[in-house]
């Protein structure tokens, strides 16, 4: 992108592009409402449970499966379900294991840079075996595994949540003998490859939209060479930055967000609702090209203020006016997707609009503009959503505070034949 969008003029002017007047598109003074915990909160319980025990040591590298072709996750926060649903924005095939832990058959992005942007994965391995949660089990695993490396190794072990009745010390020595065994030399400060050993035990989390998500017991260890790791580079606090209002969205979350509306190189997302410009921030920042519209003209000149200050000049273009979610101005299919924070009803000033036909209309207008949303309210809107033309891909509630709990859709637009809606 380049220039101006259907009247959107890019890092520069200062008020509106449509003429569109009033105190607020709804998102008033915020791009979110909620702490900023940094960690989204919880949407419910992963669980912690008894070990099912009996699972076999499996080679993903044998015969017949490709190398590149498995991966296994090392999921970050606490709502498992969640943050492998995102994983999916960067890996194909994503599939819940255990506590913490998922699969992916392949990553996606040049030497797997997709899992660099990603907020709730911490790395992904490229896999080895899976076994059973004991030291022992993982031993036997490793010493049996074909190992097509050479060089200096370092192990790091984990206990996901300390939920395994195991050492992780003793892991990395007993795991480490086996790798000197083979060839390999130790180097704990700068190894030419990681081993990374995860020891999980419990319930996996449940939700209909994440394969693997059935609430079952499992006990596992997985063994991987670290491939890729996710650089968490989010932007600063919402207090920390040069425009701030209260109750702006934790970064991580944006982070998130922006992801699963397609936020990548190459890809431009929108936000008819930016108030500070918290999601328009995340998306700049993973190299996405951005519009961000508000119809507080404040909005409007705090957002641009954040973006000037933490998207590089030489970076992804980004666009910010004035202008009603209702009515955009921009042409059919202009964007890859949207990405919006609705109003909260009670903290939130709407200028024109009751909140519903805000929504309504903001549904709306994104399905015409864009062929993916992910919208995050204080409510329940599917109903809305599906009278806009929006199929439910999923659908979870983030627990932020006691007193909130947001509402993510994940929306894909209706076709013709379509029965893949998600819940009522």
């Amino acid at each position: 992108m380049a220039g101006s969008v259907g009247g959107l003029e890019a890092r520069s002017n200062d008020d509106d592009c449509d003429g569109s007047d009033g105190d607020s598109d709804g998102n008033g003074d915020s791009d979110g409402n909620g702490d900023s915990d940094g960690d989204g909160g919880d949407d419910g319980d992963d669980g912690n449970g008894d070990d099912d025990g009996g699972v076999p040591i499996r080679y993903p590298h044998a015969a017949g499966v490709p190398r590149t072709g498995v991966y296994w996750l090392e999921l970050a926060g606490e709502t498992d379900a969640f943050a492998a649903y995102e994983a999916g924005a960067a890996a194909a095939g994503v599939e819940l294991i255990a506590p913490g832990i998922a699969s992916a058959g392949s990553i996606r992005g040049a030497d797997d840079s997709g899992v660099g942007r990603l907020a709730y994965t911490r790395a992904a391995h490229e896999a080895i075996a899976r076994t059973d949660d004991d030291v022992a089990s993982a031993v036997a695993a490793l010493r049996a595994a074909p190992i097509d490396r050479t060089g200096t190794v370092a192990v790091r072990a984990r206990n996901v949540r300390n939920t395994a009745d195991v050492s992780t010390n003793e892991a990395e020595r007993a795991l480490g003998s086996v790798l000197v065994d083979r060839g390999f030399s130790v180097d704990l400060d700068d190894p030419d490859h990681v081993l990374r050993a995860l020891l999980a035990e419990g319930r996996r989390a449940e939700h209909d939209a994440v394969d693997g998500a059935d609430g079952e017991s499992t006990a596992v260890c997985t063994l991987g060479w670290v491939a890729s790791e996710a650089a968490r580079d989010f932007a600063p606090n919402p207090t920390d930055r040069p425009f701030f209002q209260p109750g702006s969205m934790a970064p991580a979350d944006a982070r998130a967000y922006v992801n699963l509306a397609g936020a990548a190189p190459g890809g431009t997302v929108l936000d008819p609702m930016c108030g500070t410009g918290g999601l328009p921030l995340e998306a700049g920042l993973v190299d996405g090209d951005v519009i961000a519209c508000d119809a507080q003209a404040k909005m409007v000149r705090g957002t641009r203020e954040n973006l000037r200050e933490y998207v590089p000049a030489s970076g992804p273009t980004w666009h910010v006016a004035r202008g009603d979610a209702t009515d955009l101005p921009l042409a059919d299919d202009a964007v890859d997707g949207v990405v919006f924070d609705a109003p909260y009803g009670r903290q939130s000033k709407i200028a024109r609009h009751e909140l519903s036909d805000l929504v309504g209309g903001a549904l709306a207008e994104a399905a015409r503009v864009a062929p993916r949303a992910v919208m995050i309210a204080d409510r329940d809107w599917r109903p809305a959503a599906r009278a806009a033309g929006w199929t439910v891909d999923a659908a979870f509630e983030r627990r932020v505070h006691r007193s909130l709990t947001r509402h993510v859709l994940v929306l894909e637009r209706e076709r013709p034949g379509s029965d893949a809606d998600l819940g009522t």
